[in-house]
């Protein structure tokens, strides 16, 4: 049972993310809050797999809540909940370590995805607004997970393996399509984050779209 919290300072917005996902009979809704300056004591308390984190709230926004999540010695995956046209916050929630971001909107299906995804320690990006997204996180002078060269180091299997990453594939998915183990294809995520010297997956799925590994909305 995937154990997810909910973080968004419309009411409305909460029971109805709790309702869509009532439906799943593998993600349980462990609890809410109502602003990111909650966020970490609620945490400790629920102990949370997946924390679903609205971007802009009062006190404490979703990208500065997502740094202080990083501060726990186990800290739950990060799935930014937004809308169009908050690209800068979403990058800024990417660059402090958030997993993926998801539209508010997105179809239950997806949304449950996604969940299930980020749950398993892969990364998400909504396809329609990844473009957006990942423009203002190069400009906005985050550290940027590699260059070109670094890329040429990585063996053809790991290629693969980075180009199903930027595809938002879990571990279990793509040992299914390569037809390898998931301890297999652990080795190989570690082995890619090493040799690009990125810090996580987000960070890989923004150099995989860069050189071209991925294209916005290709499956």
């Amino acid at each position: 049972m995937i154990r997810a919290l909910v973080v968004d300072d419309q009411e409305l917005v909460r029971a109805g993310l709790s309702k869509l996902l009532a439906y799943e009979d593998d993600i349980e809704i462990v609890g809410e809050c109502s602003d990111g300056s909650e966020v970490v004591e609620a945490v400790g308390r629920l102990r949370p797999d997946v924390v679903l984190m609205d971007i802009r709230m009062k006190e404490v926004d979703g990208a500065a809540a997502t740094r202080l999540l990083q501060q726990l010695d186990v800290p739950p995956a990060v799935l930014v909940l937004t809308t169009f046209g908050e690209d800068e916050v979403v990058a800024a929630a990417l660059g402090a370590g958030a997993q993926g971001f998801i539209l508010k909107d997105t179809p239950a299906d997806d949304l449950a995805a996604a969940i299930r995804c980020v749950a398993d320690g892969g990364a998400w990006l909504d396809p329609q607004v990844t473009p957006a997204v990942l423009e203002t996180y190069r400009a906005s002078g985050l550290p940027r997970a590699a260059e070109a060269r670094q890329l040429q180091e990585l063996t053809e299997r790991e290629r693969e393996v980075l180009a199903r990453i930027g595809r938002g594939r879990t571990n279990q998915e793509i040992a299914a399509e390569l037809f390898i183990t998931e301890a297999t294809v652990k080795s190989h995520v570690g082995n890619i984050l090493s040799k690009l010297g990125a810090r996580d997956r987000a960070a890989a799925i923004v150099l995989a779209f860069d050189h071209g590994l991925v294209q916005p909305g290709q499956d």
